[in-house]
């Protein structure tokens, strides 16, 4: 070791110093190859409507889209996406959890209350009526019909239907794809533009009143096993009705 002025120092070869900055640890120099593989997950940009984000950006809303700013406020808050109202997201990627469509009032107070009035009562008129005496194997049936059938409406109003993302690369057009002017992105065959929901939505097949929102490949098993369900509930209904009838 070289002496400096009384004080001893190490012994450090010239090439292990430069710009001024000494040698750094084997533990820290290993550790920089995990922080740059740590991958920073991209916030998902769908296809909405580029007039509605223009519209919105510029603070610009008619008298149909104030509809939609009043719905969105009865609507818990929910955080805006083109006509429909996102209620629920990841916090990774912004992907919609639970969300509802442009036509959400319809399906909360008309088509619930539509099924949970006739329902309840036909059971109170009906099935807990002592004097008709239907068999009580009816109402382990009937029960969970009504179940069903709630539940797959939630699932079916409440699901993301498929919604696209936006695709500007021009690969994606050489490829097969349609360009769509609505929301200024490239789609593949089968993902089309609801103009109430005023996304793009992938296997998309009709907006339902019923369900309040556009039918596509996120939703679509979850709306097959609501019609099924609310068909047998509803003719179901009719025929005990009609049987209690004559047994009355």
């Amino acid at each position: 070791s070289h002496r400096v002025a009384g004080i001893a120092a190490p012994d450090i070869e010239l090439g292990e110093i430069t710009n001024g900055i000494a040698p750094t640890s084997a533990a820290s120099t290993s550790a920089l190859p995990q922080e740059e593989s740590r991958t920073v997950v991209r916030r998902k940009q769908y296809a909405v409507s580029t007039r509605w984000e223009r519209d919105i950006a510029e603070g610009r809303t008619n008298r149909r889209e104030k509809l939609r700013v009043c719905n969105n406020t009865c609507c818990c808050c929910a955080k805006p996406l083109g006509g429909m109202h996102v209620l629920w997201e990841r916090k990774s990627d912004g992907s919609p959890i639970i969300i509802a469509g442009p036509l959400w009032p319809f399906c909360m107070f008309v088509t619930v209350p539509l099924i949970v009035f006739i329902s309840g009562v036909f059971v109170y008129f009906v099935l807990l009526n002592d004097k008709i005496g239907l068999p009580w194997w009816i109402q382990c049936i009937y029960y969970p019909m009504i179940v069903i059938t709630l539940v797959s409406l939630f699932f079916t109003s409440c699901r993301n239907p498929g919604l696209a993302e936006r695709v500007t690369d021009e690969e994606a057009g050489r490829g097969g794809w349609f360009w769509n002017e609505q929301v200024g992105s490239f789609r593949p065959p089968g993902t089309m533009y609801c103009r109430e929901c005023k996304v793009l939505i992938e296997g998309y097949d009709h907006l339902c009143p019923w369900t309040g929102t556009g039918i596509g490949r996120g939703n679509m098993t979850a709306f097959k096993w609501f019609v099924t369900s609310v068909n047998l509930l509803c003719y179901g209904t009719i025929a005990l009705a009609c049987v209690a009838f004559l047994l009355f």
